[in-house]
């Protein structure tokens, strides 16, 4: 059965094209549940406008669902709370110029 540790190692090939980094290191993952075969990814994006958000979403579910053990991924988009710079790493904060 895949790990939530499994499922995390594996989106940080998910980029943001915009910013040319993956979405843990970003903070846009904001949390995976894992459910036997079952994974559910839940994310933001850095604006609601954001016109990378369907590539984003897409490379979300092809990630997961290329774990071994993942049978459906699903995954979901909230604004709750709002993503903020604060949630990138120090190494993504250091490299964009943030703090």
């Amino acid at each position: 059965m895949p790990t939530k540790e499994d499922i995390v190692e594996a989106l940080r090939e998910v980029e943001d094209p915009e910013l040319g980094m993956d979405i843990v290191e970003l903070g846009l993952m904001y949390d995976v549940e894992v459910d036997g075969p079952q994974v559910k990814v839940i994310h933001s994006l850095t604006s609601m406008g954001c016109p990378a958000g369907p590539m984003i979403q897409e490379g979300i579910h092809d990630a997961a669902a290329a774990v071994p053990g993942v049978e459906g991924v699903e995954v979901e988009l909230t604004w709750e709370p709002p993503w903020t710079p604060d949630r990138m790493s120090d190494d993504a904060k250091f490299i964009l110029g943030f703090g």
